[in-house]
């Protein structure tokens, strides 16, 4: 397909498909910040209201590093993947403390945040700052896919950003990007997602009966007061996840115990 094709449908496509989310009509550095870690992993209609609370608790870079671990992780609740919610806290303070509190705007900077990695800081640049970077993440992928590697399997990320950066417009990449998800969550919605075509697709495991579901379990338990090991074993029917679930998120510092007690931080 000729490049310009391909921009002429991803624009139609994103005039078509948009999507109002709170972090696109408020577009600073905090709030994508929050809104990308919150996204990983986790569908926009679970994201939004979560976001919405947890700016509403959170307003600022400044409010969030304030915060204990414990009463960020007790907003997380019900999103999952929760040590996002403690790197998301680390990133905070280290923006307050070696940023001045502002979230930086290049990418070195921005990567050496607690969890932010190539993709995110992307996102940043590209949603906040408007600069026309190159990134890859699951909605983009499945664009590019279904245009350029119809009959292909294995398609590495290094061949996609190729692509991204060749079809990239950079007068508007912030809306670019924003038509380029748009498109994709349709794609995906509509059976035509391709994932697997990536050389870096991993089927993600079901949540019920996993120990990430247990693990959510204990922290929305604690978020109503600490308990002891025995309590909390007695309130969740002595679930046997639940031993292996304790013990690894002490060894993450989500929880903490002390004198018999287990709370969140």
């Amino acid at each position: 397909m000729k490049y310009q094709d391909f921009q002429e449908i991803v624009w139609e496509k994103g005039r078509e498909l948009y999507r109002s989310m709170p972090w696109r009509e408020d577009t600073r550095a905090y709030y994508v910040l929050v809104s990308e870690l919150m996204l990983q992993q986790t569908q926009v209609d679970r994201v939004i209201p979560k976001f919405e609370a947890f700016i509403e608790a959170f307003p600022d870079v400044q409010a969030l590093a304030g915060a204990t671990l414990g009463e960020v992780l007790t907003l997380w609740s019900g999103l999952g993947y929760n040590r996002r919610a403690k790197f998301l806290h680390a990133a905070a303070k280290v923006v307050v403390h070696d940023f001045r509190g502002e979230i930086p705007a290049n990418h070195d900077d921005l990567v050496s945040l607690p969890g932010v990695g190539p993709n995110t800081a992307g996102a940043i640049l590209a949603y906040s700052f408007n600069q026309p970077v190159v990134y890859v993440e699951t909605n983009i992928r499945t664009v590019y896919f279904e245009h350029f590697f119809e009959h292909e399997l294995n398609v590495t990320d290094t061949q996609l950003r190729e692509l991204v950066a060749a079809t990239l417009d950079n007068e508007h990449p912030r809306e670019w990007y924003w038509a380029l998800m748009d498109y994709g969550s349709w794609l995906k919605r509509n059976g035509r997602g391709a994932i697997d075509k990536s050389a870096h697709y991993k089927k993600q495991s079901p949540l019920k009966g996993s120990l990430r579901e247990a693990r959510g379990i204990v922290l929305k338990t604690l978020a109503n007061g600490p308990r002891t090991r025995q309590e909390l074993l007695v309130l969740l029917n002595d679930d046997a996840r639940m031993y292996s679930a304790i013990d690894a998120l002490l060894t993450e510092k989500l929880i903490t115990e002390e004198h018999n007690q287990l709370a969140l931080p």
